[in-house]
């Protein structure tokens, strides 16, 4: 029903047919009123299953002239994939399936990195809020480096040991370099 109303309500603006699920999240978010039966993680799902999508489709490839991946990602500035998206969401969507229907949202957030790696696969990856935090500041784009991200993340949560939350960090940054979620650091 959902489909058909959809199709019969919404005027896409694009003829291409990877493009569908994108009209389908404008009609959800801004064309469709909520129905009663709807899930409460329809939208979020949905957003979720679109960023799926477009990385997989993305014709984006990382730039080995804008970033050095032999760089120490605690000495430089790190450098996020363009093939990388780091998501929050109130609902655990990478868990929603047949066996696992919430009706209502955690109380705490589901923080996820939606990626494609070397060999075109997508994947995903929960993470932590810290986690989160530091791929939100490197995704903003300044000009700290791995170490300054870290130490400030360290005053942020008023951490009693920065120098432990560097040692993880910097494990966190290198596994994420691993994954290609960072490319290595700012040329």
């Amino acid at each position: 029903a959902l489909a058909r109303d959809f199709l019969a309500r919404h005027h896409c603006k694009t003829p291409y047919f990877l493009e569908i699920t994108q009209e389908f999240l404008v009609y959800l978010e801004q064309e469709r009123p909520p129905a009663s039966s709807d899930f409460p993680f329809l939208l979020e799902l949905a957003h979720y299953e679109w960023v799926e999508l477009a990385l997989s489709i993305s014709e984006d490839s990382p730039d080995p002239a804008h970033f050095d991946a032999e760089a120490g990602l605690l000495d430089g500035v790190p450098v996020l994939s363009p093939l990388a998206c780091p998501l929050a969401y109130r609902f655990p969507v990478h868990r929603i399936g047949p066996g696992f229907v919430p009706q209502e949202a955690p109380a705490e957030p589901s923080f996820l990195v939606v990626y494609r790696d070397a060999g075109d696969h997508v994947h995903f990856m929960a993470i932590n809020p810290a986690t989160a935090r530091l791929l939100e500041r490197v995704q903003e784009g300044g000009a700290m480096t791995g170490r300054e991200l870290l130490l400030h993340m360290a005053k942020e949560l008023a951490h009693p040991d920065p120098e432990q939350l560097l040692l993880a960090g910097a494990e966190t940054l290198r596994d994420l370099q691993k994954r290609g979620i960072l490319l290595g650091t700012r040329r």
